[in-house]
């Protein structure tokens, strides 16, 4: 059956120009909203992102019987104890702090001088010598002239005059004291008023939110609204706790090394982890600093920077991927930018609540087909297949990065299965290009030089011939699939190992004759041979020839025969088959007939008559081949390749 011809995706529409003006508007007028518009988005986004941190205690609170609104009232009240214990906590830590540093003045002043000295003293220095060694080779300047007072200029010195501001009263310091306070306590207020209602009202303003976004298309909608709130709401709880464990783990440790204050530099590392990427970090160097002030050498500050690095890994490393995975369904280059642009609209605000609102933005373009853009710039799904990515590193030459991505593959896969999900898909690719003639003669040879250098550099017993042919290039008449048959005939013989061997102990693997069979013929004895297996590649015209003298037909057990498309040459599998029948009468024929682009193969489509089995991918060829070597009756089945 012929392969359908490929069908070229349809160019992105033209954009006129009044269009891509009305964008770019858009665009500017939404950015100017976020912008001016903070001072209510902010507090708004901020309760958004607590309601789904404490949804989870609403619905546990419900369950055990409490109404809407008490639950939600608990759930904020907590919420709200836990916050100002936090603000409490460090608020005191900072006062102390403060109280104590000049009993440290003797040791900050000795550090301060011997990092000026180790920095500026020898910037300094390397100035003054750069300046005399110019001063040597240049002209002597002559001195400027001294402008000299004019005489009427008055002999009488000024009168020293002294300012002193007067004494605060009480009342000033309240109000000073309460104008710093008064626009994050606001901020606060308005925050918790909403975060009330937003919980209150959950039912009714989802239910609002798929009237106006997908009235007609209520599934989609509630899909992209439950995705959106699970992945936001487990990522907030997961990382609340690790956040947690992270300020507690700190805690202990900075206690037991001795570093004063040490709830104060626990506590903010665990609020400014929330900061993607720096935020702990900036709680370490302001540890770091403290410690190297307390201590009159520099082991303590060592010791703190070394146990937040250590903590930090395990975080990372271990808690979070067996907590959450770091599945937020970002890429970590996006999650950069966001923290960028959102720090840029809402300042610190906007920083914290980068990666939620980006993760929104992700779920939205997953959901809805106009936004898809969006998941593909900013998730962390692959936007390219792994046959489109073979396929694409090929035509650049790229082999190596083929190499890496299979050897990955490979730690979990067979080499059976690398060939039926990456490569023979990268073959039909670059086949279907061919045919349209979408790619040049230097491409095809590019694409064959690459699979000719993946399948050396992991192709099962492969691995272990020698390479000192592998840099010959595959640009001559001679096929991949001969290519590296030769190859292996250069370690193993002519005839690919002993002709004198025991009754049924080799598996003869045959093309039909086109260049892509050449190849999927070799793929498949490298498979069959790192099965343990006594694999041998023949040709068609190898059945014509005649039988070499120590050979015995009784030495076969197995005969494939091999197609890699749908083609004309399949229509001779009939009399091929006839042949083998003819030269090895006590062996067994399976066919491989791989489907091509073909999505349901059919085994009447893909076989020959009187086969004892027939497979559709390299997985079937050898399990049908261990299933015959396990003296197991013939096993007929047809699978997708």
């Amino acid at each position: 059956m012929d392969e359908p011809a490929s069908r070229e995706p349809d160019p992105p529409p033209r954009l006129s120009l009044g269009d891509r003006t009305g964008g770019i508007l858009a665009t500017g007028t939404v950015l100017a909203l976020l912008y001016f518009g903070r001072d209510v988005l902010v507090p708004i986004t901020l309760a958004v992102i607590l309601s789904l941190l404490i949804a989870p205690l609403v619905r546990s609170l419900r369950r055990l019987g409490l109404g809407q609104t008490f639950s939600v009232l608990i759930a904020v009240l907590a919420l709200a104890v836990g916050f100002g214990s936090v603000a409490a906590v460090i608020g005191v830590q900072v006062v102390r702090m403060t109280a104590s540093l000049p009993q440290y003045e003797e040791t900050i002043q000795y550090k301060l001088a011997t990092l000026n000295e180790m920095t500026v003293g020898r910037l300094n220095e390397l100035a003054g010598q750069a300046a005399r060694i110019i001063s040597q080779h240049s002209e002597r300047i002559p001195a400027a002239r001294t402008l000299a007072a004019p005489e009427d200029a008055g002999s009488a010195a000024p009168i020293p005059v002294e300012i002193h501001n007067p004494p605060t009263n009480p009342l000033q310091v309240i109000q000073r004291v309460l104008s710093s306070v008064w626009v994050p306590l606001e901020t606060a207020g308005i925050v918790l008023v909403v975060l009330i209602f937003v919980l209150l009202e959950h039912e009714a303003l989802r239910d609002r939110f798929i009237r106006i976004a997908g009235g007609t298309d209520i599934r989609a909608t509630t899909l992209a609204l439950n995705d959106a709130g699970d992945r936001l709401s487990n990522f907030f709880v997961s990382q609340f706790a690790v956040n947690l464990g992270v300020g507690s783990a700190l805690s202990i440790g900075l206690t037991i090394i001795g570093l004063p204050h040490a709830l104060l530099w626990a506590s903010m590392a665990g609020v400014l982890r929330f900061v993607p990427y720096v935020g702990l970090w900036i709680a370490a160097l302001f540890a770091a600093v403290l410690a190297a002030a307390v201590d009159p050498g520099w082991s303590l500050a060592i010791a703190t920077l070394a146990l937040f690095v250590l903590v930090e890994l395990i975080a990372f490393q271990l808690i979070e991927p067996q907590l959450y995975g770091h599945t937020t369904g970002l890429s970590p280059l996006s999650v950069v930018i966001a923290a960028i642009f959102w720090s840029w609209l809402w300042g610190p605000i906007g920083l914290i609540v980068s990666t939620p609102l980006t993760l929104c933005l992700v779920v939205a373009g997953r959901h809805i087909k106009a936004l898809s853009l969006l998941d593909i710039l900013l998730g962390d799904n692959q936007a390219l297949t792994m046959p489109q990515r073979f396929y694409q590193r090929a035509l650049s030459a790229d082999s190596e990065e083929i190499i890496a991505s299979a050897r990955a593959f490979l730690k979990r896969n067979s080499f059976a299965a690398y060939c039926d999900v990456v490569l023979m898909p990268a073959l039909y690719l670059a086949r279907l290009d061919l045919q349209t003639g979408a790619i040049n003669s230097d491409q095809q040879s590019k694409v064959r030089n690459a699979m000719v250098a993946v399948i050396e550099a992991i192709g099962g017993e492969g691995r272990k011939l020698t390479r000192r042919n592998s840099r010959v290039s595959v640009l001559d008449r001679t096929s991949a699939g001969r290519r590296l048959r030769e190859q292996r005939e250069a370690s193993t013989g002519r005839y690919q190992g002993p002709l004198a061997v025991k009754p049924g102990s080799v598996m003869l693997c045959v093309g039909l004759g086109t260049v892509a069979d050449d190849l999927v013929t070799e793929l498949l004895v490298r498979i069959l041979r790192d099965q343990k297996l006594d694999a041998r590649h023949i040709s068609v015209e190898d059945l014509k020839a005649p039988r070499p003298p120590d050979a015995s037909p009784a030495s076969v057990s197995v005969v494939y025969l091999v197609s890699a498309f749908p083609s004309d040459e399949r229509a001779q599998g009939e009399s091929v088959a006839d042949s083998i029948r003819q030269r090895f009468p006590d062996a067994r024929l399976v066919t491989l007939f791989l489907p091509g682009m073909l999505l349901q193969p059919s085994p009447a489509m893909h076989s020959v008559r009187n086969a004892d089995g027939a497979a559709t991918s390299f997985g079937d060829a050898v399990q049908i081949c261990l299933g015959m070597q396990n003296d197991k009756p013939p096993i007929v089945k047809a699978a997708d390749a």
